[in-house]
């Protein structure tokens, strides 16, 4: 049986695809403020700047190719059971071939209703516009999820983190939660290691961790030759 591998991963994942951090250090986001754009209040205030907004987010994501990190974790996949939980909504883990991805929040190709959030549609990289609506006559929304909102996929994401038997951290601050309590899951004696170029902030408040100050692709570079040769 293949050792099961889970990887945890954040924006600094897909950096290196040319995609923007979520939060630059002024703490906007490709130039707007986080309230207005990612919070059902910002949706209720203004849905256009909302729709607006994700539209060129998903334009980009649509545009943008998997770095040499993401194939990495493809291609790991040979050699472990691999569950990849990740906080991007771009699909780049899919366009480089992962086949276990679960998305916690959300995915920018995809859209729903506002009246039903099982009513889910994938639109790939086209545009939404006011007045575009579900099948229940719902505004179509992006399929993201906001500060302020439950995160649905958390449990099964806790679950996964229960079972790993090697962990790994790249590209996340730790700092969003409930995304950043995931480890706590993750039992004390695995091997977990944080693939980040800055120390973080904060300690862990578990053992068996190993810090590699490095970007996405450098750090997976080395850790795949580590794991493979373990």
């Amino acid at each position: 049986m293949s050792k099961k591998l889970v990887v945890l991963t954040g924006a600094g994942m897909s950096a290196e695809s040319g995609l923007k951090t979520f939060r630059d250090s002024n703490g906007l986001w490709e130039n707007y403020r986080i309230e207005d754009v990612a919070t059902p209040e910002g949706w209720a205030k203004n849905p256009q700047i909302v729709l607006d907004f994700y539209n060129e987010r998903r334009k980009q994501a649509a545009e943008a190719q998997p770095n040499r990190g993401h194939q990495i974790l493809a291609e790991l996949e040979e050699y472990f059971d691999v569950q990849i939980i990740t906080q991007n909504v771009d699909g780049l883990h899919e366009k480089a071939g992962s086949t276990n991805v679960l998305h916690l929040h959300g995915e920018l190709s995809k859209v729903r209703s506002v009246k039903n959030e099982d009513l889910v549609y994938e639109i790939g990289g086209k545009s939404i516009k006011l007045g575009e609506t579900a099948e229940d006559g719902g505004q179509l929304r992006p399929h993201i999820v906001w500060f302020g909102e439950m995160v649905p996929m958390i449990e099964m994401a806790a679950d996964i983190c229960l079972n790993a038997e090697i962990f790994i951290v790249v590209g996340t601050s730790l700092q969003v939660y409930p995304a950043a309590g995931l480890v706590g899951y993750v039992g004390n004696d695995v091997q977990k290691y944080v693939v980040d170029p800055s120390l973080p902030s904060y300690s862990f408040s578990t053992k068996n961790v190993e810090f590699i100050l490095k970007t996405a692709v450098e750090g997976l570079q080395e850790l795949k030759y580590r794991l493979l040769n373990i």
